[in-house]
């Protein structure tokens, strides 16, 4: 009664979004899917946020987007278009919403309300255990990060994005919402990567994100105290608070996708489908789903289905620099945004430039800074 042929562990982002996958293909059709999480989620728990040309599958759920972007550091600010993309958000409550209507119309998907302890590779299947139950499967999709062996490597630097976000409301309009702050590093950076992220969806009401690309999480009181002086140096203080978010997602290189066995994949944050360097992982989600489903149909096995490429080393460059001195963050960003069209600053961090491509925007950078790195990392795996 509790074998399934698919379980996917852990109703998020991307197990919601394999699921919905899955449950649109043919192949699927008359597989059985069970989804486990402790809850099934549908409030507005997460903001997810990516840049796409203006039509794209999740358009429908899309509650704000800007055409946009604003950058601010003490050397370098700008705003300008990000033409042909949007920078869009969505809310989880939208997305979960979406998906649970759909998946709730599929015989074959049931949702198991448990915690989940751990998983297991077994003899040719995987199991799942949960505090009242032993589920068995041929096929184990994991969103959860059970294992804590990347922050006790050392090969690879482990940084946090780590961040508290305020949605607030004003009397007044007080707000631009034509453009979205991508980052604003004119705040204090007290030896870290610290920076504003702003995103007004109305000209009253606003995301305000303090954000930290850095080892260690500060204190609740240290973000809200300043987006609380961010605002007042602005003149916004008559505001109420409509909500309130807060997260942290480990920014490393580490290989995750190497816990991948026979009957078991990594997906999402836990499959290592965060963008090292900057945390997005919306985008890449949505990418490696559709990867994912057609490795599947294909009974490809697991360990192959992700490979190191070129903006692994980048991204594993920049962690290694910032993890040593974690102040040059607004100096690197700064330069590139200084130097490059933010048309191909995103293309980049979407990993579509070619080599060439990628050379205009590397050479822009504080050369003599990555150099260093690369040399040090190329000789570390030598």
């Amino acid at each position: 009664m509790n074998y399934y042929d698919y379980i996917i562990v852990g109703g998020g982002a991307s197990g919601l979004m394999m699921a919905y996958r899955m449950s649109n293909d043919a192949f699927f059709e008359n597989k059985s899917i069970l989804i486990i999480d402790k809850e099934k989620k549908n409030t507005n728990d997460k903001t997810w946020c990516y840049w796409e040309t203006e039509n794209d599958e999740w358009n429908n759920i899309v509650s704000a987007s800007w055409k946009n972007i604003i950058f601010k550091s003490e050397f370098h600010s700008t705003e300008e278009s990000i033409a042909p993309y949007e920078y869009k958000m969505i809310r989880s409550k939208d997305f979960y919403f979406k998906i649970w209507s759909h998946l709730e119309t599929k015989k074959t998907i049931t949702f198991e309300a448990s915690s989940v302890l751990s998983i297991h590779q077994l003899d040719k299947e995987a199991s799942v255990i949960t505090k009242d139950k032993i589920f068995k499967t041929k096929t184990i999709l994991n969103s959860i990060l059970f294992t804590d062996a990347y922050k006790k490597q050392s090969k690879y630097p482990v940084l946090q994005q780590h961040f508290v976000g305020f949605f607030i409301k004003t009397k007044k309009d007080v707000f631009d919402s034509n453009a979205a702050t991508f980052m604003d590093f004119t705040v204090d950076q007290i030896g870290n990567t610290r920076f504003m992220y702003i995103l007004p969806y109305a000209n009253n009401e606003a995301l305000f994100e303090y954000t930290l690309f850095s080892k260690q999480l500060l204190p609740y009181n240290d973000y809200k105290v300043e987006i609380d002086k961010y605002l007042r140096e602005r003149n916004i203080t008559d505001y109420e608070i409509v909500e309130k978010e807060q997260g942290s997602i480990p920014m490393t290189c580490y290989k995750f996708w190497n816990h991948n066995t026979e009957n078991i994949i990594n997906i999402g944050t836990a499959g290592g489908w965060s963008k090292a360097s900057t945390g997005f992982t919306f985008k890449n989600t949505t990418k490696n789903t559709i990867k994912l489903v057609n490795h599947i149909k294909k009974n490809k096995p697991f360990p192959k289905f992700h490979k190191t490429n070129k903006f692994w080393f980048y991204d594993l460059l920049l962690l290694d620099i910032l993890s040593k001195k974690n102040h040059l963050g607004a100096f690197i960003f700064g330069k590139m945004f200084q130097r490059n069209t933010p048309k191909q600053i995103l293309k980049f961090l979407d990993e579509d430039t070619s080599l060439l491509e990628d050379l205009q925007i590397q050479l822009k950078l504080p050369i003599i800074i990555f150099m260093k790195a690369a040399f040090a990392r190329i000789f570390r795996f030598i």
